[in-house]
């Protein structure tokens, strides 16, 4: 944790040490705040650092880490409210909104940090997978509240599709990444294991990624993550009309969100996706809690149907 603790003046870094201890594999957040204490977010716990509370020379010293003492040389990401550093780490900021045509022009003070905690789990995606392949690969959409683990989820699947050495499940992939999380790259170079057979489109806006994707990278699967924007869902379905299997993730609490969102609406009455997989939260943090095929039913893997759990058409009718 290394690429952690560097963002911290050394006062603070030996606290911060000391306080997180064993339990940096549980760690998923550290929030930064002035003048207030910091928060850990863990597992099954939040905490809050005692001592001396971070004030503007912390703020300072934080954000010339991230920028590397350049911050003309971060002036995109940071108008986009995130950076992602060394690990695949990404730090999200808040402060003093300055705007410019209704548009974001930058953030100055910066006085709010969001330290999430990459994390790669090799082999967390192994319960989803034969619900996405059972022959072939299914357009599938993966579910999950805000910190239920899909990003971390669908990474490892892109890995896995992308490393089999059987020849008719390995397949060629790429992800575009417009919040640099999924292969979270720096300088180009992915920094998690997205497979061999894996291309990326970093820092690209979701939409066009799959349009460029489709023209000059040849594709199977196409991997993005948090789809929501009407011009995402037309991407989707013209990828889909294309040739080209979709795996994504969704903000959702349960199955009914798909329809109560009007944004998703047209991709549900074009019934592309024929997977939803839902994940838990709490202790079932990235676990598969229920499989549905395109129809609503709920599945196991090798089956076809199950009980009825939501009738989307009839819904839409």
């Amino acid at each position: 944790m290394n690429e952690i603790l560097r963002l911290f003046p050394p006062t603070f870094q030996d606290r911060i040490k000391h306080f997180v201890g064993q339990r940096w594999p549980q760690l998923q957040e550290i929030r930064v705040r002035m003048h207030q204490k910091i928060e850990f977010i863990f597992d099954a716990s939040i905490c809050w650092l005692d001592g001396p509370l971070p004030d503007k020379k912390e703020a300072v010293y934080i954000l010339n880490q991230l920028s590397e003492y350049s911050l003309y040389r971060m002036e995109e990401e940071l108008r986009n409210g995130f950076i992602t550093i060394e690990g695949g780490h990404r730090v999200g900021i808040a402060g003093g909104i300055i705007t410019s045509g209704q548009k974001v022009k930058a953030i100055q003070p910066v006085s709010f940090f969001n330290i999430r905690i990459a994390k790669q789990k090799r082999g967390c995606a192994d319960a989803l997978m034969p619900y996405i392949y059972d022959g072939a690969y299914h357009h599938t959409m993966i579910l999950g509240a805000p910190q239920s683990g899909k990003t971390t989820v669908i990474r490892d699947i892109c890995r896995q599709i992308a490393s089999f050495s059987d020849v008719n499940r390995s397949k060629k992939v790429t992800i575009v990444d417009e919040r640099s999380e999924i292969a979270a790259s720096i300088r180009g170079v992915p920094q998690h294991d997205i497979g061999m057979r894996t291309d990326v489109l970093d820092a690209c806006p979701k939409a066009e990624g799959m349009m460029m994707a489709i023209r000059t990278l040849s594709p199977d699967i196409l991997i993005v993550d948090e789809i929501g924007t009407e011009r995402d869902v037309e991407a989707i379905i013209e990828a889909s009309q294309a040739g080209v299997q979709v795996i994504c993730t969704l903000h959702a609490n349960d199955i009914a969100d798909l329809y109560r969102r009007p944004t998703i609406r047209k991709i549900m009455q074009e019934s592309i996706f024929e997977r939803f997989l839902l994940l838990g939260r709490g202790r079932s943090i990235g676990k598969l809690t229920c499989a549905y095929d395109g129809d609503g039913k709920r599945i196991n893997p090798g089956r076809r149907g199950g009980d009825i759990e939501v009738d989307w058409r009839a819904a839409f009718n």
